[in-house]
């Protein structure tokens, strides 16, 4: 079985160096060029020190995913929590960069099964930190009567950009521009830009 997260102290700059470089790659090249000669060579250190820290590839795999989710969890906990939480959660969404890695995850998991486990804890940590976050924005909106909604709203604008990227690696375009621009114009309702005027208040469910 591999080990959870490798060898060494999470807090080393060497070990920090080698899983962003290791995303580096899977972004820019797939999750197949994750070797440890390419890591190694992307973070400037042996192949040998990237297999000390990570002794099974999947250690390396499985820490870019557990360091990235407690990145995000970080992150988006801070923006949710600001004035404008809905905007902070599509901007989330709409990183090309994050979808694009994601995917690559879920691929990669059809190879390693070790991996499939932790992309679905670390969904599930980002959305239930992001819907405990959101609810007292959505109360202010008269959206959190129903105690069903937070958490639609946070799938729903977490979904939304995900499936357009993918669609749009096929070529399918047909109603994206329009979802795009019907979720913007109620930011701008909700959650209006510094000096940006509004055409009426927030919409609230009947």
């Amino acid at each position: 079985m591999p080990g959870a997260r490798g060898v060494g102290s999470r807090s080393s700059q060497t070990r920090a160096d080698i899983v962003r470089a290791a995303a580096d790659l899977m972004l820019e090249q797939g999750y197949a060029s994750v070797t440890y000669r390419s890591v190694g060579a992307r973070a400037q250190v042996t192949p040998g020190l990237v297999q000390y820290y990570f002794p099974v590839l999947d250690d390396l795999f499985v820490e870019i995913l557990e360091a990235g989710t407690d990145d995000l969890v970080r992150r988006l906990e801070r923006a949710a929590g600001a004035d404008r939480p809905l905007r902070a959660i599509w901007a989330y969404a709409n990183d090309k960069a994050g979808a694009a890695l994601l995917l690559e995850f879920m691929a990669l998991a059809n190879h390693r099964k070790a991996v499939g486990p932790v992309i679905g804890r670390g969904g599930e940590r980002l959305r239930q930190a992001l819907v405990a976050a959101l609810v007292p924005a959505l109360r202010r909106y008269g959206l959190a009567a129903d105690e069903r909604v937070p958490a639609a709203v946070v799938f729903l604008m977490s979904a939304v950009p995900r499936m357009i990227q993918l669609e749009e690696s096929f070529g399918t375009v047909t109603g994206h521009a329009e979802m795009i621009d019907l979720v913007e114009d109620y930011l701008d309702r909700v959650e209006p830009l510094a000096g940006a005027e509004t055409d009426g208040p927030p919409i609230t469910r009947g």
